[in-house]
C-alpha cells in the first residue's frame, strides 16, 4: 500500500525545518551574518550565483566551504591570480599514448567541474580568464576545442572580491557582473559577535559539521521553489521598481535621472522574482509577498545600477539610491471589480 502523497504545505514546512538545521550547523563555525547566509541560501535554491564583497578576514571562504560540507556536495576553490589561464579553470585536452603507440587526446576536467565553485578574489585575474567562467555560469557547460561538456548538477559559482584594494586588480566586466544573481556585502561583526569569534578561535575544539542535504535533495528543492506562486500584483511591483532605476524611463523619479547613468535590465526583475520565491519557500509560505521582493532588492540591484559622478560627489551610492526607491515606489493598486447582478 503506497503512502499518502504529501501536500505542498507539508513539503514547505519540511523545507523551512531544513533551513533552520542548516543555519544551526553553519553557526557552529560562522558567528552572526544571518542576512548574508539567508541570501546565499536563496541563490543556491534558485540556481543563482553570488558575488561576495568584504575586506579580508571576514570568513568569506570559510562560510562557503562550510555550506558545501553541510550540503554534502563537491566543492572546489580557485585562487584567482594575474597569471591564471582560462584552461586552468575549464580544463584542457592532453595527448595520451596507449600500449600500441596510438595517440589520442583526452579531456582533463578543470576545477569548474564541481557543485559549488569558490572563485576567490575574482578581480585579481585578467578579463580573458574571468570570461572563462561566463559560459559555465550562464549555460552550465564548458566548450573545449570541438566538444561541449555539461557541468554537474547542481552547480553554483560563489565569487569573492576585496572592495578596498584596487592595485593590480581587473574590475569585472558588466556582462559578467550581470550573471551574478546577488551582490552580497559582508560587513564587520558587532562587538558582541567579535567577542564570540575571538573566544571560539582561542579554543582548540573543532566543531563537527553534520550533512543536511544531498545534491539530489537540493535539485528537488530548487523545483519546489520554482512552484511558489507569484501573483500579478507582485509582478507589477517588480516591474515598477526595475523600470524606476532607468534614467531614460518616463516613470523614473527626478533623482534617478540626475544621479544614474544606466539602470537595471529585465534580468534584474527575473532575479528579484526568483529571490522572492526563495525567501517565501525558506519561510514555509506558498506565495511571494512584496516584503520578500524588498528583502532581495538591494543585493539584486546594487551591481546593476551605475551611479554617475554627481552621485559620487553627493555620497549617493547605488545602495542608497535603491533604498530611496524602495521608500518611494508604491505598491500596485488592486482593482475592485463591480459585483454582477
Amino acid at each position: 500500500m503506497s503512502g499518502k502523497p504529501r501536500s505542498l504545505a507539508d513539503v514547505l514546512n519540511e523545507f523551512r525545518e531544513h533551513r533552520v538545521v542548516m543555519e544551526q550547523e553553519l553557526h557552529k563555525v560562522i558567528v552572526g551574518q544571518d542576512e548574508v547566509i539567508e541570501q546565499v541560501f536563496a541563490a543556491i535554491f534558485t540556481r543563482g550565483h553570488c558575488l561576495l564583497e568584504g575586506v579580508p578576514g571576514l570568513a568569506k571562504t570559510l562560510m562557503v566551504s562550510t555550506i558545501a560540507r553541510i550540503m554534502d556536495v563537491n566543492f572546489k576553490r580557485i585562487q584567482f591570480t594575474p597569471d591564471l589561464m582560462p584552461s586552468d579553470i575549464t580544463g584542457t585536452n592532453v595527448l595520451d599514448e596507449d600500449e600500441q603507440g596510438r595517440r589520442n587526446f583526452r579531456f582533463v576536467e578543470g576545477p569548474v567541474f564541481t557543485n559549488i565553485l569558490l572563485a576567490d578574489e575574482i578581480n585579481r585575474t585578467p578579463p580573458k580568464t574571468q570570461s572563462a567562467l561566463l559560459q559555465a555560469m550562464q549555460e552550465r557547460e564548458v566548450t573545449v576545442g570541438r566538444e561541449t561538456y555539461p557541468l554537474p548538477t547542481p552547480f553554483f559559482t560563489i565569487a569573492t572580491q576585496n572592495p578596498i584594494e584596487q592595485e593590480g586588480t581587473y574590475p569585472l566586466p558588466e556582462a559578467q557582473l550581470d550573471r551574478f544573481m546577488f551582490n552580497i556585502k559582508i560587513n564587520y561583526p558587532t562587538a558582541e559577535e567579535e567577542e564570540k569569534i575571538l573566544a571560539a578561535s582561542s579554543s582548540n575544539e573543532q566543531p563537527e559539521i553534520n550533512k543536511v542535504l544531498s545534491a539530489k535533495a537540493i535539485t528537488n528543492l530548487q523545483k519546489l521553489v520554482g512552484s511558489v506562486v507569484v501573483t500579478e500584483y507582485v509582478i507589477k511591483y517588480v516591474s515598477s521598481l526595475v523600470r524606476a532605476t532607468r534614467p531614460s524611463d518616463p516613470s523614473a523619479p527626478d533623482f534617478v535621472k540626475e544621479l544614474v547613468d544606466w539602470g537595471a535590465g529585465p534580468r534584474a526583475g527575473q532575479f528579484m522574482i526568483a529571490g522572492g520565491r526563495a525567501m517565501a519557500a525558506l519561510d514555509g509560505r506558498f506565495s511571494v509577498s512584496i516584503d520578500d521582493v524588498r528583502k532581495v532588492a538591494i543585493p539584486v540591484l546594487r551591481h546593476r545600477i551605475s551611479a554617475n559622478f554627481q552621485a559620487q560627489a553627493n555620497a549617493m551610492t547605488s545602495e542608497k539610491i535603491i533604498e530611496k526607491l524602495l521608500k518611494l515606489i508604491p505598491e500596485p493598486k488592486i482593482e475592485k471589480y463591480a459585483k454582477t447582478p
